[in-house]
């Protein structure tokens, strides 16, 4: 049983603990679209890789670009069929990493494409572990590196098994074909890498600028708490502006104010964490809302948009108690 975050909100727009369990970690913001989530059935036995068949991708065919992958000729091999078709230079994947792709899906057999990022211009970000993505994914993708395109097809069994998915209109007997573009993946170890911003207000706390995986310090001013929300670049990242209704990718470090207790981290969980910023206090989902993804943020959280009066059960968190967060954005989703 994992510690869950305490930043999932109740309606009252407080925050709580959970028994067991994990965010939807595994979630994407495309709609309705047949996105690769496992559909929750047990885990086959791990497949044999080879190196083909595969149809040929006839347009396309550069990193990012959406691919247009020519119909399956002959019958599909029963194994898990991977090809790397450009290989990239950068990190490695591990199975349970987060991965950030687009990608393209499409039935072997007619070649009809049930879903792919590239229109809705929005890469998927998943983890790569069991129960989260159909395993075909999992398997095909460990090991490869960032900046590659990675071409396999999955049957049933590491797919969506015997059930298929109807929405989808894919059939329990039904091999899938994929075209991923991997562009990035993250970890626990993983860190913000923006630009660092001076942290010049002596009021405020100072939060550490460190980009090697392990929690930032939090220096706190000799002060009276804050009354009001701060939200501060740290590092100032390049990526899009997170928006109020997406969801998000972080590392965090929560201290108490008053005596610089943490009462939650990633870090500590060894374990990112996702989350819509409607789920969230109002303090995170405002001070998020608007900042740059790749960047660490300081926020500071007063008790009428944090947990008020009714602190977590077990949180250590007094009542009425400012917060500040250390919170680094790797992803939107």
């Amino acid at each position: 049983m994992r510690r869950r975050s305490l930043l999932i909100a109740v309606p009252a727009g407080l925050v709580t603990l959970a028994a067991c369990g994990d965010e939807d970690s595994g979630s994407s913001n495309a709609g309705d679209s047949a996105t690769p989530e496992a559909s929750g059935t047990s885990a086959p036995p791990p497949p044999k890789i080879v190196d083909g068949p595969l149809p040929a991708i006839t347009a396309g065919t550069k990193f990012d670009e959406k691919p247009t992958v020519a119909k399956g000729s002959g019958e599909p091999s029963k194994d898990l069929a991977v090809k790397t078709v450009i290989a990239g230079g950068g990190k490695a994947i591990a199975e349970n990493d987060f991965v950030s792709a687009n990608y393209l899906g499409q039935i072997w057999e007619s070649a009809k494409v049930f879903d792919n990022s590239y229109d809705r211009k929005t890469p998927l970000v998943i983890q790569l572990a069991q129960g989260s993505i159909i395993d075909g994914w999992r398997y095909a993708l460990t090991g490869k590196k960032t900046g590659s395109r990675v071409q396999f097809s999955v049957p049933p069994t590491w797919g969506y098994g015997e059930q298929g998915n109807e929405q989808a209109g894919i059939k329990g007997s039904d091999t899938l074909v994929f075209v991923v573009d991997v562009q990035d993946t993250f970890n626990a170890k993983s860190s913000a890498k923006g630009k660092e911003v001076p942290q010049d207000d002596a009021a405020l706390p100072k939060v550490g600028t460190n980009t090697d995986g392990k929690a930032p310090s939090i220096e706190l001013p000799k002060a009276d708490a804050l009354k009001k929300l701060v939200a501060e670049y740290v590092l100032e990242g390049d990526g899009a502006e997170v928006g109020a209704q997406d969801s998000v990718l972080v590392q965090y470090k929560g201290v108490v104010w008053d005596g610089g207790k943490e009462f939650d981290s990633t870090y500590g969980r060894k374990q990112l964490t996702s989350f819509s910023l409607q789920q969230v206090v109002k303090g995170w989902s405002q001070g998020l809302t608007g900042k740059k993804v790749g960047s660490r943020v300081l926020i500071v959280i007063p008790p009428d948009l944090g947990y008020g009066d009714s602190p977590p059960e077990g949180s250590g968190i007094e009542k009425d108690s400012t917060l500040v967060f250390s919170v680094d954005i790797l992803a939107k989703m």
